[in-house]
């Protein structure tokens, strides 16, 4: 699948100091920042500083120096949060079936509180 990037989504705009964020790590290719609407009491946005729209778009056309900037960047959330104790989550969703509302590669770190299960049996 080819990926098309949309530079009007609002990480985009985020990104370029259009709207302003509660940034709580920047990096050189990484940004992380709390969610608006928190579902945890930690519920932190990490994303990319470059256009990708999702996980396997930015795995396959990053370049090494973004990755690990990206993945470590999400390690040092987590340690800057404290959730490491007591656990925590990392949710990327992608596409239309994945509810991905945002086209612009994140992750959620979420923690603070126990999560309960991830998805529930199919009824």
């Amino acid at each position: 699948m080819t990926y098309v990037y949309d530079d009007q989504n609002i990480f985009a705009k985020i990104l370029r100091g259009e709207i302003p964020n509660d940034t709580v790590l920047e990096t050189e290719h990484t940004l992380a920042f709390r969610d608006i609407q928190p579902q945890a009491p930690v519920h932190v946005l990490v994303i990319p500083k470059g256009p990708y729209v999702c996980y396997d778009h930015f795995a396959r056309d990053a370049s090494d120096a973004e990755i690990v900037d990206f993945t470590r960047s999400g390690g040092e959330v987590c340690k800057r949060e404290g959730v490491q104790e007591n656990g925590y989550r990392i949710i990327s969703n992608a596409g239309e079936a994945g509810v991905q509302e945002v086209p612009h590669l994140h992750i959620h770190v979420l923690g603070g509180r126990g999560l309960g299960r991830m998805l529930q049996p199919a009824p």
